[in-house]
């Protein structure tokens, strides 16, 4: 069986979410860190993100990736809508960078799941933290497996309601495109992560420097 926690050490190198928002990460995935490939391309692979991000726990994530033989047709069905919904959601990031407006089929994308997970939230602790501390989580009302993207769908649909001037800000590396969400206290973040393509621009820019002075 593959590991169902793999994806995320290929989405970054530190093994860290980058984009601030989940409906970001969920984006991201179509870019592993400055490489030409896929982080989602297959069932195991929507799995592994959705533990990474603490959506799906590892004991249903092993019940989860079985599914792919025991019920292909539901599958396949859940793993389509899954990447018309990341497709959406980039191209809507990619309109408030660029400033342009957002396309009525990307909202209906985005609908088409909250549609079908629309449920409750309720208190649930959080992982390790006993009863001390707790979190609302959205409790899905669907009985198929669009309730494993309707955190996504959520978080999408609050980012998109924020408007224009939410800080969605592009990684200033052209060979990255990662998103993310500004919220420095400067507003003016330029990097995906400063561990990363911060640093590289740092490197270079020095590298120029000692050459011009030369």
């Amino acid at each position: 069986m593959k590991q169902v926690n793999s994806v995320a050490a290929n989405i970054h190198p530190q093994n860290e979410f980058v984009g601030g928002r989940l409906a970001i990460d969920f984006a991201n995935t179509t870019r592993l860190f400055l490489t030409s490939g896929d982080a989602l391309s297959s069932w195991g692979d929507l799995i592994s993100f959705l533990v990474a991000v603490g959506n799906v726990s590892q004991p249903k994530a092993e019940a989860l990736v079985e599914l792919a033989g025991t019920a292909p047709d539901e599958t396949a069905a859940l793993f389509e809508l899954t990447v018309d919904l990341r497709d959406a959601i980039r191209r809507s990031l990619r309109a408030r960078v660029e400033g342009a407006e957002l396309q009525p089929r990307w909202i209906a994308a985005v609908n088409s799941i909250l549609a079908c997970t629309e449920g409750y939230e309720r208190l649930e602790p959080i992982a390790g933290a006993g009863d001390a501390e707790w979190r609302l989580r959205l409790a899905a009302r669907s009985d198929g497996l669009e309730w494993l993207l309707a955190s996504i769908a959520r978080s999408a649909a609050e980012l998109i309601a924020e408007g224009p001037g939410a800080p969605v800000r592009r990684c200033a590396n052209p060979r990255c495109e990662l998103y993310f969400y500004d919220d420095s206290r400067t507003g003016r973040r330029r990097w995906c992560s400063m561990a990363t393509c911060g640093n590289r621009a740092k490197v270079a820019a020095h590298s120029r420097r000692k050459h011009a002075a030369r």
